[in-house]
């Protein structure tokens, strides 16, 4: 019998009755896989790139960030459409039609992408709590191993453990962030301004550069992995045409609310970064933000240790929920492409291994110079830019099929953008890549 996505939590949670409840009832009972795919895309590696964006360019890249977060949204809405309409997540979904050696292939190819997902995560945790306790970077991996255990301790107690923790993590970056951004007083029209087109972007090579960046470190494969299935994580009647179509709505307005706070939080990195370290410092890393913001030198009457800790915390917040998100993601993608049979607890640490045995490598390599170390958060990026086209197209390809999804088939005009915009971020990001 085939293994369901994420059988432990599947179809674990009640919804209300599609006839009787009232509308806040049911949209808080579909609230909170949002929540864990938005932390995707404000991880470590979307740090990074919105942070140099705000020092180098000001504000004028939000325009850029907010078509990232839109093609985002379309994207994501094709996968929740995916898991509710077919109790099926993406790689099950691709292995069904595929023989077993290319099958073989997509799942090393994505194992790996999600292992570069990973990365992120426990690279930033690591950072983080270098940052603020010193702790070497090689100790800070290690402890990210803790992350499996929580996951599977709050997992006891029912997914919403762990979608409440996340909604109040994330929820804790952007006040952070948005205090932030108040006491640096940024020049609100000029903000306004940075939501406007410009064909700069396009003339200019290392505006053009960075802009790709942002769009690449944006969507990343995991993401669609994980929302294909923890959209499946409510209860509802899948032979009920009605129910099946509410799951799709207040899914996908789950989905939006926590993807415009993602995008919220990148865009108060973005204008963090615009209004302090506009031309005044180099942003080469995480670090250099955090030393910046408590020196006078770099930003003025405005330095504060506390503004940097503040960051620091807020890093080690979102690398620590970033980290347990794509390792869910990394379980999808092994038990959907190779229906692997293992005990919960042993998925969990094969797949937080596959993560933690390069890093460690890399880093002895490296002695775990810690610029060096950061820097790892690109490769990764890169990594993604290659496995992004083996989710997209396929994404596209399967919502659009008539014989899987019946009522629920992409419309002609869905598919037509569907496969515009997997071309435009795989070309984007091949661009980034040569």
């Amino acid at each position: 019998m085939k293994r369901k996505s994420l059988d432990e939590i599947n179809a674990s949670v009640a919804v209300p009755n599609v006839y009787q409840s009232a509308f806040w009832q049911k949209f808080l009972a579909y609230s909170g896989p949002g929540a864990l795919v938005a932390v995707g895309y404000m991880d470590p590696g979307n740090w990074l790139t919105s942070l140099a964006g705000g020092s180098q360019y000001r504000y004028q890249l939000l325009v850029i960030l907010l078509t990232a977060i839109l093609i985002a949204m379309f994207m994501q809405s094709l996968a929740i459409k995916l898991g509710v309409a077919t109790r099926t997540d993406l790689a099950q979904a691709i292995a069904d039609h595929v023989t077993k050696p290319f099958r073989i292939i997509l799942w090393l190819l994505n194992e790996v992408a999600m292992m570069a997902t990973d990365l992120t995560g426990v690279v930033g945790t690591a950072v983080a709590l270098n940052m603020l306790f010193k702790l070497p970077l090689v100790i800070g991996v290690l402890l990210t191993i803790a992350d499996v255990l929580i996951v599977l301790l709050f997992l006891h107690f029912g997914i919403r453990r762990i979608e409440f923790i996340v909604l109040a993590a994330i929820l804790t970056v952007g006040i952070i962030f948005a205090v932030e951004v108040c006491r640096a007083h940024p020049h609100f029209t000029a903000i306004m301004d940075g939501f406007l087109p410009r064909t700069v972007i396009f003339t200019n090579h290392s505006e053009l550069l960075l802009s790709l960046g942002i769009v690449g470190a944006t969507i990343m494969p995991h993401n669609i992995y994980l929302h294909s299935s923890l959209a499946q994580s409510r209860r509802y009647d899948d032979h009920d045409a009605k129910q099946v179509r509410e799951t799709l709505r207040f899914a996908n307005w789950d989905s939006l609310i926590h993807l415009f706070a993602a995008f919220i939080v990148n865009a108060l990195l973005l204008i963090l970064g615009g209004t302090l370290f506009f031309h005044s410092a180099s942003l080469g890393s995480l670090e250099d933000v955090f030393v910046g913001l408590r020196n006078p030198q770099v930003v003025g009457d405005l330095a504060s240790p506390l503004m940097s800790w503040l960051f620091a915390f807020a890093l080690l917040i979102t690398g620590l929920i970033s980290s347990i998100t794509s390792t869910l993601a990394g379980q999808i993608v092994m038990e959907g492409f190779i229906n692997i049979r293992l005990p919960l607890w042993q998925r969990r640490l094969l797949t937080r291994a596959v993560t933690l045995v390069p890093i460690l490598i890399i880093g002895f390599i490296i002695n775990f110079d810690e610029e060096q170390f950061e820097q790892l958060i690109i490769y990764a990026q890169v990594i993604l830019s290659i496995a992004l086209p083996f989710t997209l197209y396929p994404l596209v390809a399967l919502t659009g099929s008539k014989k899987m999804m019946g009522p629920h088939a992409n419309t002609s005009w869905q598919t037509i953008l569907g496969y515009l915009l997997a071309s435009l971020v795989t070309g984007l990001n091949l661009l980034v890549l040569f």
